[in-house]
């Protein structure tokens, strides 16, 4: 067991916004944030432009990969913040549940991905100082 607060971030593709959020968090956190990610229904690659759009900040996910959402992954979590994926996350009593409501950055540009990284930045950064003030 660990006293590390823990988070899930869950999009359809598991590609490009919780795959931003959790290398966000990660990078910010350093280590004092248990990071997770998943999909409901996984993509084969992270979206190359997300790729490219963190790593002009920094931060490299170029070895992740998309993973699918399982039960015991939101089990294991403290809070589940779902981004675009419906009601496809299960509900556990206990657990704090957000939807971060984000555009999608499947099929654009990294031009069109740097607004959404910066916006997933922000609300990364006040999550943290939630969880660890």
């Amino acid at each position: 067991m660990t006293d590390k607060p823990s988070v899930l971030f869950v999009c359809v593709h598991n590609a490009g916004r919780s795959q931003m959020a959790a290398a966000w968090l990660s990078h910010l956190a350093e280590g004092r944030v248990e990071v997770r990610s998943a999909g409901s229904d996984p993509g084969d690659e992270v979206n190359p432009a997300a790729v490219a759009a963190m790593a002009e900040v920094g931060i490299d996910i170029s070895a992740e990969i998309p993973k699918i959402l399982t039960v015991e992954a939101v089990k294991e979590s403290d809070v589940c913040i779902t981004m675009g994926c419906g009601d496809t996350c299960p509900v556990f009593p206990g657990k704090r549940y957000l939807d971060w409501q984000l555009d999608d950055p499947a099929g654009q540009g990294v031009d069109a991905v740097r607004p959404i990284r910066d916006e997933i930045e922000r609300r990364v950064r006040a999550l943290l100082t939630e969880l660890t003030g």
